[in-house]
């Protein structure tokens, strides 16, 4: 059969495979010790995902390998195997991880989508987000604390109760019975569009009255001035120099932002609007959460309207709309001076990270990228002239 492995600086991942008895314990015992002799390993990882059975005489080498002082970790192991490892007592000596089930996405709605990942419907019930980073079990791990700090702090968020494989990557599962996105329920009857913004503007208020010590989730004033600092170089000294002192005047703030908030983010689920996709959460002033807003509904496809049907499946006109309303039914005024000012203001924070994308998508060099580069400098000419500072006021 023969033991195969990998090695990665100091971790030695050995894979096991089928039956492992008394009849050829010893061959692969020899085979691990050829596989140790490869290099000076600290971590032993043992993946079982194709390991159907395991003896006590399979178990010792295990045994062996941890008296040997290696640091060592069994994943993918399946529920029979798992049982074996868990009975003999394995499960508290070492980290010893069930195998994922695997789902499968093809076919399925997508009704969301971001920088991320997809979330996807797999059944009337079930929705599950699938992360571009196929090695992505660290970010899935932050996302769920997010998640759940949030829900513990009485925000209504959709938890995770399961973790997935989907193709080569990973996935987090969540029990939707019957939800829409809140851009569903729009797209679907248009007449709603009230009712839709209300539930939107409710929860957005409700997360960002919501706070937490400083440290306790990621500052988005840093986040927006790493934007200011990836986009030098791409417009006049005097107007970065601006840009970021009006970033870093912004005071320090622990309220709670979602980070990437719109209609596919908040599902409705028996009447109740509950978020999801938390893993851009953070902290700050909710005038970077504006930005993202307005990024959501304009900013990104400012040059190409027709491109916010495909993300949000609603028209252009819509989402200007809704962009409009969320800053009146925010802050309950009419005042257009007071609008038009807070407006401008989320937008030099949205077309910040608009011209950041660009020029890591392609810069100048790609015609569609260097169009919307192009026009941030020139909103940036129209904007910055305009604030003295990006305060709510």
């Amino acid at each position: 059969m023969g033991v195969k492995y990998e090695a990665n600086g100091t971790e030695l991942r050995l894979f096991l495979e089928g039956h492992i008895d008394s009849a050829n314990s010893g061959i692969i015992g020899d085979e691990i010790n050829a596989a140790k002799e490869t290099g000076a390993y600290e971590n032993i990882v043992i993946d079982c995902e194709k390991l159907e059975y395991i003896s006590s005489a399979g178990l010792r080498i295990i045994l062996r390998l941890m008296k040997s002082g290696y640091k060592l970790s069994i994943i993918n192991v399946s529920t029979d195997v798992y049982e074996i490892f868990d009975m003999t007592g394995f499960t508290e000596m070492a980290e010893v991880r069930k195998a994922y089930r695997r789902v499968s996405v093809d076919g399925c709605e997508i009704i969301g989508k971001g920088a991320n990942g997809r979330v996807y419907r797999i059944d009337r019930d079930t929705i599950v987000k699938v992360y571009v980073n196929p090695d992505s079990l660290p970010e899935i791990q932050r996302e769920r604390e997010l998640a759940r700090k949030a829900f513990v702090l009485g925000i209504p968020t959709a938890i995770p109760y399961d973790v997935v494989r989907v193709d080569g990557g990973y996935g987090s599962v969540f029990e939707m019975l019957n939800a829409k996105s809140l851009a569903q329920l729009l797209e679907s009857d248009p007449s709603r569009f009230d009712y839709v913004m209300e539930l939107s503007v409710d929860l957005l208020k409700r997360i960002h009255s919501t706070r937490l010590k400083k440290g306790e989730m990621p500052d988005c004033r840093e986040n927006v001035l790493g934007w200011v600092d990836f986009i030098k170089g791409y417009i006049p000294d005097d107007q970065y120099e601006k840009l970021k002192k009006l970033v870093t005047s912004v005071p320090e703030d622990d309220h709670i932002m979602h980070g990437d908030y719109h209609l596919k983010n908040v599902m409705l689920q028996d009447g109740e609007a509950l978020l999801i996709d938390m893993d851009t959460l953070c902290l700050g002033n909710p005038i970077f959460e504006f930005g993202s807003i307005f990024n959501a509904y304009v900013g990104y496809t400012e040059l190409d309207p027709d491109n916010v049907k495909q993300f949000l499946g609603i028209d252009a006109g819509t989402a200007r709309r809704i962009w409009d309303r969320t800053i009146r039914m925010y802050f309950d005024t009419d005042d257009e001076e007071f609008i038009e000012r807070i407006k401008t203001k989320a937008r030099i924070v949205g077309y910040t990270r608009v011209m950041r994308r660009a020029i890591r998508r392609g810069g100048m060099d790609v015609p569609e990228t260097r169009a919307t580069i192009e026009m941030c400098r020139a909103r940036f000419c129209e904007l910055l002239p305009k604030v003295d500072d990006l305060e709510l006021k």
